[in-house]
């Protein structure tokens, strides 16, 4: 019999503007692992902040029962000290301390006023390896890596004696191994009685360790599906189903159809090496060479580690590396690239895997965004024209369906797809030649990905030339022409995209070059 840890019941939040849930509810049973859905903006997170405390209880309507007993959680102390703990998407680790104290902080041993710093590293030991971390305790949490951080994270929970475990995108930042390596573990804590809620677009992930979704559109619970084939259970529930359920509607393809028109050479880079940037001795872009043509979209796949986003950055204005080395040319003349404004002028420009720190001004307006890599085609006599630069912004609200009551919003606010949308927009109006666009769906949903694949067709439809950055091969395949794998900063292979596969992409990418 399956009995609730979790009951919400009718909960309900508004913002200046807008209701961000409305009589949502939501049924979590003792040890099972929960899964939530929805398009970016639904209320997904919203909803785990109401829970967790973020949101105190006087702050939205409804009612929330942990362990059959009634809750009134005034900040995440609360729900902390009952066993709810919430990781969120951004990490809320210091760099600068160790694992151990990032562990205990806030929570310090310290039986006589003074930490114990003995007994914390035992402490701390005994946690990560049970996330399976082997790690030192006294490491500073910069030193080690995004997939590890995120076991620190869930080693810091396991020290509040969790009972109930929320993760928030979780693997978004993570690679196959460490993602697996995460999902693995979310299911031996499975074992040992702790209940999760995993937040996820991914949804082989969510149908590999989930036993329930919840799905949410538009601020309103929709429905709970039941995985296994126990009690309730709906046995094999497809992608396609949830989609359906996330969307409101069935995707006919999870990719948009496109007849490539293929035109002119109109970017080559020729044999371009980059150094690391404090290590010199460290090649991480070797001779790598490539092109694209006028209204082809080319990939570039490979592991983590790879070269890919360095290659990137290092041809659009040398944004990352040392004695960057190596010739770029604009339909066959030779173009400098050295700056990040010159290589703008030359038609070419980037968007960035981290839309937050390096895409946007989060603090800033939808209008300010769009216009910023541009405002000089908005300036007269040094003086940007206000008006329009409201009328551009607005064309592109429109145009690219961002999801916001004005382009004076704030950025920052706005959900991740949403956000994605503004960085394209910044990009398209700067008028580029090229566009290349780093991880351009990382963290959004499927609803949002469709958008921004279509987006992408129509820049290819436009004569554009697009190379594509991602992480994704199932992505790359379907929607390029060709893509190019890298491995250990060597451009090892070269598929046409009649001839690839997963398999062929893997195989190029685990290929070492001699």
């Amino acid at each position: 019999m399956n009995v609730p840890i979790l009951q919400m019941r009718g909960i309900t939040k508004t913002f200046p503007g807008v209701k961000a849930l409305q009589d949502v509810t939501l049924d979590v049973n003792r040890g099972e692992v929960h899964a939530i859905c929805g398009e970016n903006g639904a209320g997904k997170s919203t909803l785990m902040k109401v829970l967790s405390g973020v949101y105190a209880h006087n702050t939205f309507d409804g009612e929330i029962l942990f362990e059959n007993e009634p809750c009134a959680f005034t900040s995440i102390n609360d729900s902390e000290k009952r066993g709810i703990v919430i990781i969120h998407q951004e990490l809320a680790l210091s760099p600068y301390l160790s694992i151990a104290e990032n562990i205990f902080l806030g929570n310090e041993i310290a039986p006589r006023g003074w930490v114990d710093w003995r007994k914390t590293n035992l402490e701390a030991a005994k946690l990560l390896a049970r996330v399976g971390l082997d790690e030192n305790p006294v490491t500073p949490i910069q030193h080690i890596s995004v997939g590890k951080q995120q076991l620190v994270e869930i080693a810091k929970a396991l020290s509040k004696e969790v009972k109930l475990l929320i993760l928030d995108e979780p693997t978004a930042a993570l690679n196959d191994e460490d993602s697996n390596h995460l999902l693995d573990l979310i299911l031996h804590l499975k074992g040992q009685g702790v209940t999760s809620i995993i937040i996820s677009h991914k949804l082989n992930e969510i149908r590999k360790v989930a036993d329930a979704v919840t799905i949410i559109r538009d601020g309103k619970s929709i429905e709970t599906l039941r995985l296994g084939g126990g009690e309730g259970g709906q046995g094999q529930i497809t992608q396609e189903r949830i989609i359906r359920g996330m969307v409101g509607r069935d995707l006919d393809s999870l990719y948009p159809d496109r007849t490539p028109r293929i035109g002119e050479e109109v970017l080559r880079i020729e044999d371009w090496t980059v150094q690391h940037p404090q290590d010199h001795s460290r090649i991480v872009v070797h001779n790598a060479s490539l092109h694209v043509r006028k209204g082809e979209v080319v990939g570039l796949a490979g592991l983590m580690g790879a070269g890919r986003t360095e290659l990137a950055m290092s041809v659009f204005g040398r944004s990352y590396g040392k004695a960057v080395s190596g010739k770029v040319f604009k339909y066959g003349k030779e173009i400098d690239t050295s700056t990040v404004p010159g290589a703008i002028a030359h038609g070419i420009a980037y968007a960035t895997e981290d839309r937050k720190h390096y895409g946007l001004n989060l603090i800033e307006d939808i209008k300010r965004n769009i216009s910023m890599a541009a405002l000089p085609k908005l300036a007269k006599r040094g003086w940007v024209d206000k008006n329009r630069e409201t009328t551009v912004a607005n064309g592109y609200r429109r145009s690219m369906n961002i999801k916001a009551p004005a382009v004076s919003a704030i950025t920052g606010k706005l959900s991740g797809g949403n956000q994605q949308k503004v960085v394209l927009s910044k990009w398209m109006f700067s008028d580029p030649d090229v566009l290349i666009l780093d991880e351009p769906t990382r963290g959004i949903d499927v609803g949002a990905k469709y958008e921004i694949y279509t987006i992408i067709a129509g820049l290819a439809a436009e004569g554009k030339a697009v190379i594509v950055i991602s992480s994704e091969l199932p992505e790359l395949l379907g929607i390029c022409d060709r893509i190019y794998t890298l491995s250990a900063g060597h451009v090892t292979g070269e598929v046409p995209i009649s001839e690839a596969s997963q398999e062929t992409l893997m195989h190029y990418m685990t290929q070492e070059k001699e």
